[in-house]
């Protein structure tokens, strides 16, 4: 009797550290997902005024950034079809980039999907 009342209460404290929580059903019914965060819109940085006191002074469209607009909102390879000569840099989704501005570099940044969401100069 001892014996099996251990064995319970092991098999007890081992189901309540079960990583993957209380099971429970999925729906069936034909239920939809749930909702995933919606990636930014795309947009070109507008053009900066320059102004005195500032930590950096950014002269606007240098890089020439609005010619690239087609491939807003599209993946990321898409980048390599426009046979950019000059300087350019990719920025991944929350990817760390150094803080070297460079007037002449285009930039794209990608969203979470993967896609180009803004296009800069820097």
């Amino acid at each position: 009797m001892l014996k099996r009342f251990f064995v319970m209460g092991s098999m007890l404290a081992l189901a309540a550290c079960d990583p993957a929580g209380p099971m429970s059903e999925t729906p069936t019914d034909g239920a939809a997902p749930a909702p995933q965060a919606e990636a930014p819109a795309p947009y070109v940085t507008p053009p900066v005024t320059l102004t005195k006191g500032g930590l950096q002074e950014r002269e606007p469209d240098t890089c020439g950034a609005v010619n690239y607009t087609s491939v807003l909102g599209q993946p990321a390879a898409q980048i390599q079809t426009l046979g950019i000569t000059k300087p350019y840099r990719i920025v991944e989704w929350r990817g760390v980039e150094d803080q070297v501005y460079n007037p002449q570099r285009v930039v794209f940044r990608l969203d979470s999907r993967g896609n180009v969401y803004n296009i800069d100069c820097g």
